[in-house]
């Protein structure tokens, strides 16, 4: 045997034809003769492709003649079909992966996504499942089938709300805000929307603020939606992303407290402001009233400026300067004067007071005065009802000795008004009269003359004797 050679027939031009396999295109290699010269005739095809499918003869040349086989060897070449069923899912839902090979015995198979060996070909599909799969021959792993696709349709992750500019933002500055998302099938423009401390503000992916104002800080969110529902919602929020502006003082105002000023009292100037970072220099001007000069002269310091004691001097315009890390602005001119003080409105409390006191007073004598005349009523009521002397009772008359003995109340009467009570002993009056041997036939004719008379016979009368007994 001089030479050895394999072909394959190929239908060309109405005919069949034996073309060397050494001139079908094929990568190097592809095709390789195993056999001898001697009775072995085995030929070796890496990699087969269902191009290699056919019929193919063998044929050697001797020293004598030209010999072929009778009979073609046929190659029927059968791919793997991979199938994943069904190929679009949405999360949650179970996938089939299946492998066939065509050939009459199925050989173990096994199936790798993204280069990785699946360990189960039946599985609950997650968004983390979406890919490609193929199967191959177990032992024969670069035979592999063409690759599947799994889509699994979720519900948008990872919603994120970006801020540019990233750093510090200032009054007057641009802002962009873009919502981003991961999401199968993705979120559509129409399917964002971005809210400011839960009120809507527009829709769109994208949100551009120019001349931002401080009114303008809030904590921001997006919302991104994609019609698949994840655990009962299908819109996802992102995290909030609080927008905080900065900027300059403004606003600035003084007040005064009191608000009516008049000399000699406290008074407390203060100046306010809103700033973003809060204001941390306050400076206080004046300007007075009375000068003729414009020039204004630094006060004081400070948000508060006190003045002790208000004296003229301190009258005129006044005003603040507040400034912050980003600028400063000042307040309009306040007047600070003093008020006349109303010397009616001062002696008017004075004048109640007095009248106050006088009316209680003149309660406490009349009250006095008419417990005195109670007293002396009193006195001569007992007085007149004093023994008569009869004078059956006594044979000598002259001789008669009249003691009255008047016990008056321990407590005087109670009175509606409380009035300064005396802590001196009680005293009882005591009278005692003696009359002379010789008595006037008038008088001693005359015992029931009235009580009048009898009183001024008693005034007259040098003859009575009055003596004090103290009450225990």
């Amino acid at each position: 045997v001089m030479s050895v050679r394999w072909s394959k027939a190929q239908w060309i031009s109405g005919r069949w034809d034996l073309i060397p396999i050494s001139e079908l295109p094929s990568t190097p290699n592809h095709f390789k003769y195993m056999g001898n010269y001697r009775g072995d005739c085995n030929l070796k095809v890496d990699r087969v492709q269902p191009t290699d499918e056919g019929a193919y003869s063998f044929s050697f040349v001797t020293t004598l003649n030209r010999w072929r086989s009778q009979k073609y060897a046929y190659l029927n070449v059968r791919e793997l079909t991979a199938a994943v069923q069904p190929s679009t899912v949405a999360e949650g839902d179970t996938v089939r992966l299946s492998c066939s090979s065509g050939c009459p015995e199925q050989p173990e198979v096994a199936w790798f996504k993204d280069g990785q060996r699946v360990s189960h070909p039946e599985f609950q599909a997650g968004r983390e499942d979406a890919g490609g799969y193929h199967c191959a021959v177990l032992g024969q792993e670069r035979v592999r089938s063409a690759l599947v696709v799994l889509t699994v349709h979720y519900a948008p992750k990872n919603v994120t709300l970006w801020v540019s500019p990233s750093g510090a933002i200032v009054a007057g500055d641009t802002v962009t805000l873009t919502c981003s998302s991961k999401a199968e099938p993705p979120v559509r423009q129409n399917g964002y929307s971005l809210f400011e401390d839960g009120e809507f503000i527009s829709s769109g992916q994208r949100h551009i603020i120019q001349d931002i104002q401080p009114s303008q800080s809030g904590r921001y969110y997006c919302q991104a939606g994609n019609s698949i529902r994840w655990r009962g919602s299908d819109h996802m929020n992102s995290s909030e992303v609080h927008l905080d502006v900065l900027y300059p003082p403004i606003n600035v105002s003084l007040s005064v407290d009191p608000p009516h000023v008049t000399d000699g009292i406290r008074v407390n100037l203060t100046c306010t402001s809103a700033a973003n970072p809060t204001a941390d220099n306050y400076t206080w001007f004046r300007r007075s009233a009375t000068s003729s000069s414009s020039l204004w002269v630094q006060v004081g310091s400070g948000q508060v400026l006190s003045l002790p004691s208000m004296e003229p001097s301190h009258t005129g315009l006044y005003l603040c300067i507040v400034r912050s890390l980003l600028g400063e602005s000042n307040s309009t001119e306040m007047m600070l004067a003093m008020e006349a003080e109303q010397k009616g409105s001062q002696t008017l409390p004075v004048l109640a007071a007095l009248g106050v006191s006088v009316f209680v007073i003149v309660g406490i004598m009349l009250l006095l005065w008419k417990k005195q005349k109670y007293s002396s009523v009193k006195k001569e009521a007992e007085f007149d009802t004093r023994p008569r002397p009869v004078e059956s009772d006594f044979k000598d008359p002259s001789d008669s000795v009249y003691s009255n003995i008047f016990m008056f109340p321990s407590s005087p009467p109670k009175v509606s008004v409380q009035v300064p009570t005396s802590h001196e002993n009680e005293v009882v009056y005591s009278m005692v009269k003696i009359k002379p041997k010789n008595p006037n036939p008038s008088h001693s004719n005359n015992s029931r003359e009235p009580h009048d008379s009898w009183l001024q016979e008693r005034e007259k009368d040098s003859s009575v004797i009055y003596a004090t007994v103290k009450s225990s």
